[in-house]
């Protein structure tokens, strides 16, 4: 399926379920995209209030003090992602310091409740998928802001490892493909001795697998769809696929019309 069919099918998808209440979680969620990191916040602390042994509910609001960092320093723009060079050359950020007392305090949190739960119930899906967010989110802060790329890669291969455990279980939770996607794909577009290197320590880096599992989250997932969007969005640049970009960043906008940042994306190529 090319990239224009995935927005077609996200369409169809979406209309489907477009009668279904939200659930908090998904108003934080749609907040966060929205770049409404402040709205997200309170949004997701009630629900931790409300629900105190749900991990997912420090998890997402640890995903809202990240993706806020995010923003604030421009992390997630396309052409960091699409030219190695800037990437690779790009200087070290610098962080938030309450931003990251808060992010680090919320993980905390989502392992502790996660670990009590999984004890008595070692199969809950629930918890499976908040530790895995919770790597994603640890290796994101490490690679991306504390620019240690090769530390942030040991808690990518973590949450792929549980990731494919929860699918064993469940295929049809499609948000886990994210983290099996985004190991495979980010790292196979790494020169062939760093893949050879990479596989050594048992990461995975078959990029075209991790483009197929990123489609799965992107048209059946739940909270990491739009995330999975942006993603595919920046393979297609790097594949020169401006087309394919244009599509998924044009949904995007269509469903997020607060997040700038992918009106700044779309205007980039239009």
């Amino acid at each position: 399926m090319g990239l224009c069919g995935l927005c077609l099918l996200f369409l169809v998808s979406r209309a489907s379920v477009a009668a279904v209440k939200p659930s908090p979680l998904d108003v934080g969620y749609r907040q966060m995209y929205n770049l409404d990191f402040a709205g997200a916040h309170i949004t997701f602390e009630r629900w931790e209030h409300a629900h105190p042994q749900d991990p997912l509910g420090p998890v997402s609001n640890a995903a809202a003090f990240l993706f806020s960092e995010f923003e604030r320093l421009h992390i997630l723009e396309t052409e960091l992602f699409t030219d190695d060079s800037r990437f690779l050359n790009r200087e070290k950020p610098v962080p938030d310091p309450t931003a990251k007392n808060a992010f680090e305090a919320e993980i905390a949190r989502t392992r502790n409740l996660a670990d009590q739960v999984l004890a008595r119930s070692p199969q809950d899906q629930n918890a499976q998928f908040a530790n895995i967010l919770a790597d994603g989110l640890r290796g994101d802060y490490i690679a991306l802001i504390e620019k240690r790329n090769f530390a942030g890669l040991s808690f990518m291969k973590a949450g792929r490892s549980q990731a494919e455990k929860l699918l064993s279980q469940d295929p049809a939770y499609y948000d886990a493909y994210f983290a099996i996607g985004v190991e495979n794909y980010l790292v196979g577009v790494n020169p062939a001795p760093v893949r050879w290197f990479l596989r050594l320590g048992g990461v995975e880096t078959d990029k075209d697998a991790g483009i197929n599992d990123l489609r799965i989250t992107a048209t059946r997932g739940h909270y990491l769809a739009p995330f999975a969007r942006m993603l595919l969005a920046v393979a297609a640049l790097r594949e020169k696929d401006n087309n394919g970009a244009r599509d998924l960043l044009a949904g995007l906008v269509q469903e997020f019309p607060q997040n700038t940042l992918y009106k700044k994306e779309l205007a980039r190529i239009q």
